[in-house]
C-alpha cells in the first residue's frame, strides 16, 4: 500500500491531468482538439431537412451496411440536435424561406455547420446573409470541403477483356447523329444560342417540352442510345458544374457527349481523355457540326471515344445517404475552425472567399 501522501500527490496530479485535456479540448489547442471527444466513437451527422421534400430509411448502420463506411451515424431528429458533431442544410429550402437556420439554439463549440447545394451559382441566389455562418461546404466543386459530383467513372475491378476490337465498345444501333434532351427551355441561355447555331449545320433531335416529344425515364437511355453524338449541354456555365447531362445521359446511353459547360480543363479533369467533345475546342459551330458529320464516316476513330468502356464505368449518384457518409473519411483531416466568412464570393468562385482565423 501507498503512503497517504503519495496517493493525494498521485490524486492531485490525475485531477490537473483531466483539467488540462478537457480545457485543451475546449478550446481546441494541441493535439487535443475540439473534436477529440469522437475519434474513437460514433461522428453523428443530422441533417437538418431532407433535399426538395422525399426522405430516405435511416434504420440500423446506414454507412455501413450501404457503403461500408464505419463509425458514421445518419439522423433526421431535430431533437438530437445538441448530440450532433455536424449538421447539414441543403440550400436550396433556405433560400426559398421554407426552412430557418436554428439560431435561437444553443451551438456546442464543437459542432460544425454544412453548407450543400448542389446547384450552380446562378440558382443559388443571394448567399450573402449566410455568410459568417458555416464552418464547411458539400458540393459539386472540387474545392468545396466535401465534394460531392453529380457523377464519375470508376475502374473496373478488372478488365473484361470481352471486345474483339475497338468498336465494340460502343452500341451499334446508331440511327441518329445528334441528339438532345432538353426540360426547361430558355432561348437566352448559352446552350440555346448555340443549339439553334449548331443545327443550321446539322441535324439534332430534340426531346422534352421544346421537342414536344417527352420521354418517360424508362426510354431515356434507349433513345440517347441511338444518337452517335447526345448534346449534354449544362444550363450554367460555371465552375466544375458538371451533371447527369454528361455521366447518365450520355456515358451510360452510350452515346459520345458534346459538352458546353465549364472549361475544358474541368472536364479533363474528371472524364478519361478523348471521351467527349467540348464545343470550345472548335472556332465555330459550323466547324464543329462538320466535325461530327466527318467523325461518325471513321468507325475506328469514333469508337476510340468510348476506349474509357475497357477500364472503367460509370457511377452516378442520386441517394442523399451516400452523400452524408462520405463526410466521415474525411471529417479529420478538414481544419477545426474553418469559417466561411464571405459565403457569396466563395459561391461566386472568388479566390478570396475564405479568410481562416
Amino acid at each position: 500500500m501507498g503512503s497517504p501522501s503519495f496517493c493525494l500527490r498521485l490524486f492531485l496530479f490525475i485531477t490537473c491531468l483531466v483539467t488540462l485535456m478537457f480545457f485543451l479540448s475546449e478550446y481546441g489547442w494541441g493535439p487535443y482538439s475540439d473534436r477529440s471527444h469522437i475519434i474513437t466513437g460514433n461522428l453523428t451527422i443530422l441533417l437538418w431537412h431532407w433535399p426538395f421534400g422525399p426522405s430516405y430509411s435511416l434504420e440500423g448502420d446506414v454507412c455501413w451496411d450501404k457503403y461500408r463506411i464505419r463509425g458514421c451515424r445518419l439522423v433526421d431528429q431535430r431533437s438530437l440536435y445538441s448530440s450532433a458533431d455536424l449538421v447539414v442544410f441543403h440550400h436550396r429550402e433556405l433560400m426559398t424561406g421554407q426552412e430557418r437556420l436554428p439560431f435561437h439554439l444553443p451551438r456546442t463549440r464543437h459542432q460544425k455547420w454544412v453548407w450543400l447545394s448542389l446547384e450552380s451559382p446562378d440558382n443559388n441566389g443571394d448567399l450573402k446573409p449566410f455568410n459568417n455562418v458555416f464552418n464547411w461546404t458539400m458540393s459539386y466543386r472540387r474545392d468545396a470541403d466535401f465534394t460531392i459530383p453529380y457523377g464519375k467513372l470508376v475502374p473496373k475491378e478488372s478488365d473484361s477483356g470481352n471486345y474483339s476490337s475497338t468498336e465494340d465498345v460502343f452500341p451499334k444501333n446508331k440511327s441518329t447523329l445528334a441528339c438532345w434532351v432538353v426540360s426547361n427551355y430558355n432561348s437566352q441561355q448559352k446552350r440555346s444560342l448555340v443549339y439553334n447555331s449548331l443545327r443550321k449545320s446539322i441535324k439534332v433531335e430534340v426531346y422534352g417540352q421544346l421537342g414536344g416529344r417527352v420521354l418517360a425515364p424508362s426510354n431515356l437511355l434507349p433513345t440517347i442510345s441511338r444518337c452517335y453524338f447526345y448534346l449534354a449541354f449544362e444550363n450554367s456555365v460555371s465552375k466544375d458544374y458538371i451533371t447527369e447531362k454528361l455521366w447518365r445521359n450520355a456515358y451510360q446511353a452510350g452515346a459520345v457527349p458534346v459538352v458546353l459547360g465549364p472549361p475544358p480543363g474541368d472536364y479533363k479533369a474528371v472524364a478519361q481523355p478523348n471521351s467527349f467533345i467540348h464545343i470550345e475546342d472548335f472556332p465555330s459551330t459550323k466547324e464543329l457540326g462538320n466535325y461530327l458529320s466527318q467523325l461518325i464516316l471513321d468507325k475506328e476513330r469514333y469508337a476510340g471515344y468510348f476506349s474509357w468502356r475497357r477500364s472503367h464505368q460509370v457511377k452516378v449518384y442520386t441517394d442523399w445517404r451516400e452523400r452524408l457518409c462520405s463526410i466521415c473519411p474525411k471529417y479529420h483531416i478538414l481544419p477545426a475552425q474553418k469559417v466561411y466568412h464571405d459565403l457569396e464570393a466563395w459561391g461566386r468562385w472568388t479566390p478570396s472567399a475564405l479568410t481562416d482565423p
